[in-house]
């Protein structure tokens, strides 16, 4: 059976987006290879064993394009409205709280944040299929 470990993304700033990272998601520093092209940073906290891997290519002038494929890495947490106030309060900008209720019960609550290379990450609230 597989097992999912990180999903990585390249990004422009190293310190910006490992300082975004810790802020937002608690997530530090596990492991960093460094290449002669490229870096490797591997991010990721106690709650789980997944990672974010950040990929830092040497010479990246220019923000990446993001494309009209990528969808969104998505987070759960205990409260939601404490970690909107706290995204809020630390200046990481999180979009509106969202009650998805498309049929008129409840299937998801959540909001958005966009890290500093404009990946989106859904953080939603612990509940139902979302643990």
């Amino acid at each position: 059976m597989a097992k999912c470990i990180h999903s990585m993304i390249r990004v422009l700033d190293e310190a910006r987006s490992v300082a975004f990272y810790e802020t937002a998601f608690g997530l530090t520093v596990a492991d960093r290879l460094n290449f002669p092209e490229f870096t490797l940073v591997y991010l990721s906290n106690s709650e789980s064993e997944f990672e974010v891997e950040l990929t830092i290519n040497k010479g990246q002038a220019e923000p990446y394009d993001l494309g009209n494929g990528y969808g969104h890495l998505a987070v759960s947490v205990d409260n939601l409205e404490i970690e909107h106030a706290r995204f809020e309060a630390a200046g990481l900008n999180p979009r509106k709280l969202v009650e998805f209720a498309p049929a008129g019960e409840i299937v998801a609550r959540f909001f958005f944040v966009a890290d500093p290379d404009g990946y989106q990450i859904e953080v939603l609230e612990r509940g139902g299929r979302f643990k």
